[in-house]
């Protein structure tokens, strides 16, 4: 079985995503190996090792180095992890999530490069200053890049010239619970109506104001936002009596709130951060047939804009909502038609069967005259493991 080396920015037991729906249903195929961002470890040089699915191992190294992410002052420790890593895989299908990792292939010979750009990374906040010249970088040595929606793909087509568009997609079978509302979640029990809820990461891409202001127009709404903060100070969100913070929950748990809903929110900030989004969640709440209101996402307004209400300022998204808690039959009718022709064609495995495809295509046929990354060697550091 081939070996697909993962290198990540997210790690994977966070928000169930992109990254584990694909790379889950690869693992059918390929041996998937995930490698993480480094976590601070005062003393030891090594790596904690799990498998939260079968074929797919996770190394989440330790350093004694406190910068975040695959910065330079960590590569002194975390490329003789690396490269023990990729000798024990042989030659690897190198599958890149960051290119902020690019510097961890030095010296080795990929089978195949493959780059996920799910997300226009260095727009978002406290993004590192060497991401768009590393990115630059890694596109020269990229086979294969994949786009997580249509703005990304137009962005990165004239980049690299062989760019394909693979926007989100959903597990129809998970999120059809929420068409039951005897589904509901234990937290939801003695929480009145209406509900809207969100859920997801909660970070500088999410509109606190306009959270704030809907909570405001609508004592009565309950507003429900499911997900772990990030890079916002937790002290600035809105606190209402009406604002119910959920914090992080599983990938199980999320059908359950969508059967406790009755409005699903899309309450994104527009600004550089959520240029090039294309919310995953957004078929999720789809398939459990929610009435969905969101901001103007280029991403949204393009794929979704017929089965979602959309709104350009605060004021058109209370309205928004208005609407959809007192949807006419006939307007509900066309609307839950509309998603299930969008849901219809949005399916991770044929996402994933496509994706393969292109792999295969490229891997039998070579650029002519030979890779000149294949005349490199892999060579075999030693480290300290930590397998649990």
């Amino acid at each position: 079985m081939e070996t697909i080396v993962v290198l990540s920015h997210l790690r994977w037991d966070f928000v169930y995503q992109r990254p584990q729906h694909i790379l889950s249903r690869l693992a059918e195929h390929y041996q998937i190996v995930f490698f993480e961002e480094p976590v601070f470890h005062p003393k030891e040089h090594l790596a904690v090792i799990s498998t939260p699915h079968p074929n797919v191992v996770v190394w989440k190294p330790r350093t004694p180095v406190k910068a975040a992410g695959f910065h330079d002052d960590q590569l002194p420790y975390l490329k003789p992890l690396f490269h023990q890593l990729v000798s024990d895989y042989g030659d690897s299908i190198m599958w890149f999530y960051t290119p902020m990792a690019l510097p961890l292939i030095d010296g080795l010979a990929p089978r195949l490069v493959v780059y996920d750009c799910m997300d226009e990374l260095a727009a978002f906040k406290n993004a590192p200053k060497q991401l768009l010249q590393r990115e630059n970088a890694l596109l020269k040595v990229t086979d294969i890049v994949f786009t997580g929606g249509p703005s990304l793909f137009r962005a990165k087509q004239g980049r690299h010239p062989n760019v394909h568009c693979f926007p989100s997609s959903v597990d129809i079978h998970h999120f059809s619970q929420g068409l039951d509302p005897a589904n509901e979640h234990s937290s939801h029990k003695a929480m009145p109506r209406p509900r809207l809820g969100y859920y997801g990461v909660i970070d500088e891409r999410v509109d606190i104001n306009l959270v704030a202001a809907i909570a405001d127009a609508h004592a009565e709404w309950q507003i429900v936002m499911v997900g772990p903060v990030v890079k916002i100070d937790p002290i600035a969100l809105p606190q209402r009596q009406n604002i119910h913070y959920l914090g992080q929950r599983s990938y199980e748990e999320l059908p359950q709130f969508l059967a406790s809903w009755n409005v699903a929110l899309l309450p994104f900030a527009i600004n550089e951060s959520t240029r090039f989004i294309s919310p995953t969640k957004t078929l999720e709440y789809m398939v459990a047939e929610l009435p969905i209101v969101s901001t103007n996402v280029a991403d949204v307004i393009e794929l979704y804009g017929r089965a979602v209400s959309l709104a350009s300022d605060i004021e058109e998204f209370i309205v928004a909502c208005e609407k959809a808690l007192k949807e006419t039959p006939q307007v509900r009718q066309d609307k839950v038609q509309a998603m299930r022709d969008i849901v219809s064609t949005s399916s991770w495995d044929a996402t994933v069967k496509q994706m393969r495809r292109l792999i295969s295509d490229r891997i039998g046929h070579p650029k002519p005259g030979g890779d000149a990354r294949a005349k490199s060697r892999i060579s075999r550091p030693q480290a300290p493991i930590l397998d649990r």
